[in-house]
């Protein structure tokens, strides 16, 4: 794999840092019928600040320039709580932001998990359209998942199929207290009807023993017709980080292969497909330093081959960005990058945004690239 032509730029930065505190976090992108582009992203005083919530801009000239458009979700007014969202465009235009608001009313004080259980604070799914190209969206629309969590991951936009399902990966999360009704899981919700009702969901990845947990997951359909879900696996009885995991389905999601090993030792692995029906694959690797690219592909067998790697960022700098000790909570308080985010622009070339620090400042950095 080559990357040509690589440019790199911001999204968006704290234009007065020695002024007031704002960083911003987990960015996703859209690209609009007329050529234009929208990102989202969380902006606060910290990465786990209890006033974050989700903004966007938009751009006109394919990502080099991006004109701040305010918040997008609407404030509570009876309670304190962040909000962080995704963003994706279906086939007919329409937009969708994902969103889930964390209610951090009872632990105003804390950080979003609970380091004694690694339990979440209590949270809830919301959607906002727009049918104009953002111009106006709705209010957000509450969605009641048909299981109990008793919370869920915020991960990934959502992903609609061409039978017409939408699909919203994630994975269910203990609650405060530690309590975890239905295990460890990385599932997606399912919408049969443009995401008016969430009465279903599909069964993904869970380890036998429930000891793995599959967080960033993602869900993409391949040109054949199957479905393939990649996560990043911790294993919380070792206390360690396994290999980025991956299933495939080739019955629409009702059953899935046993998650296996992508051999890519990370986190937030983000798929696209490339024309030929490969994939580039962006991840925060734990192995080397920094984010990476890499070119893998899937053999009509299902077993997964990885083959060139690239760096984009942080490799001779990225010293201290992330940590691996036994307490997740701990470990997440500490990153300093990732969640990446790709999408194709007009032009043909890959648009990829991702979270970083760079001078005491977390703001939203873009690579430009063809791949050849």
């Amino acid at each position: 794999m080559q990357l040509n032509q690589l440019e790199t730029g911001v999204l968006f930065r704290n234009a007065k840092p020695h002024v007031k505190s704002v960083h911003t976090y987990f960015p996703s992108v859209a690209v609009l019928p007329d050529g234009s582009l929208i990102g989202l992203y969380s902006l606060g005083e910290a990465f786990e600040a209890v006033n974050l919530q989700v903004h966007w801009s938009r751009s006109f000239d394919q990502g080099q320039t991006w004109e701040y458009q305010g918040q997008l979700n609407p404030d509570t007014n009876d309670r304190l709580t962040s909000t962080f969202g995704r963003v994706t465009i279906t086939p007919d235009g329409e937009l969708l932001a994902n969103l889930i608001r964390y209610d951090r009313s009872a632990h105003p004080d804390e950080g979003l998990s609970n380091p004694k259980t690694l339990g979440l604070v209590p949270a809830e799914l919301l959607l906002m359209r727009s049918a104009d190209q953002g111009k106006t969206w709705s209010e957000p629309a509450s969605i009641t998942p048909p299981l109990i969590g008793p919370a869920f991951e915020m991960c990934s936009p959502i992903t609609v199929l061409q039978d017409g399902r939408w699909l919203w990966p994630t994975s269910t999360w203990r609650g405060w207290d530690g309590e975890l009704p239905n295990g460890n899981r990385m599932l997606a919700l399912v919408s049969h009807d443009q995401g008016n009702s969430w009465d279903d969901y599909l069964d993904i990845m869970r380890s036998p023993d429930d000891q793995l947990i599959f967080w960033e997951s993602k869900v993409l359909e391949l040109p054949d017709g199957r479905l393939l879900a990649v996560a990043w696996c911790y294993d919380e009885a070792a206390g360690i980080d396994r290999p980025n995991h991956y299933a495939l389905s080739s019955d629409g999601g009702a059953s899935w292969s046993a998650p296996a090993s992508t051999q890519l030792l990370g986190q937030t692995l983000t798929p696209h497909l490339l024309e030929d029906g490969s994939l580039l694959c962006i991840y925060r690797r734990l192995d080397e330093p920094g984010l990476w690219a890499c070119h893998a592909r899937l053999t009509e067998q299902g077993a997964w081959e990885n083959r060139d790697q690239i760096p984009l960022w942080g490799v001779n700098s990225a010293a201290g960005t992330t940590q691996t000790g036994e307490n997740m909570s701990e470990n997440f308080a500490a990153l300093k990058f990732g969640a990446p985010h790709i999408v194709r622009l007009p032009d043909g070339q890959w648009f990829v945004t991702f979270w970083c620090y760079e001078q005491n400042v977390s703001l939203i950095r873009w690579f430009k690239f063809s791949v050849s």
